[in-house]
């Protein structure tokens, strides 16, 4: 088990660059694509239109400070709620909360979003450079410092 522990800053950075793949290529259309589109979804969705501009600086930006891993438990909180209200508001009411596969992606993508921001960066990130924090541990630098 040691062995997995070792991994633990490479699997907080593939997580990190798998969510942020998947947030950026969502995000990317509806600030820089057929923005007219999206606005005209989110108000049929029940949503005020401009909602489709919060949602994709959310997901476009969010996903690059993932990328890198800067202030990554406000984005991973961020992006968390944003699907929880994705899931509650437009994926359950496609159908029962038994058809997973109408909520199962962005399921997955609030529980990593949320991970992440109750674990933090890792090691492997800006957030660990910078500030000290995102190791997972809890600890920053700084506290670690007066620990001794």
């Amino acid at each position: 088990m040691a062995f997995l522990e070792k991994l633990k800053p490479v699997a907080l950075l593939f997580l990190r660059l798998g969510l942020a793949a998947i947030f950026i290529f969502h995000g990317y259309p509806k600030l820089f694509g057929h923005a007219g589109q999206w606005l005209d979804a989110f108000g049929h969705m029940g949503f005020p239109r401009y909602f489709a501009y919060v949602s994709g600086v959310l997901e476009f930006f969010g996903g690059l400070l993932l990328i890198v891993g800067l202030f990554t438990r406000i984005a991973g909180l961020l992006l968390a709620i944003e699907m929880a209200i994705a899931i509650w508001r437009v994926h359950l009411p496609q159908g029962s909360f038994l058809d997973v596969h109408n909520y199962e992606m962005p399921l997955a993508l609030c529980v990593g979003s949320f991970a992440l921001a109750a674990v933090g960066a890792g090691l492997i990130s800006l957030d660990h450079l910078l500030y000290g924090v995102g190791s997972g541990s809890g600890i920053s630098r700084r506290a670690a410092r007066e620990k001794r």
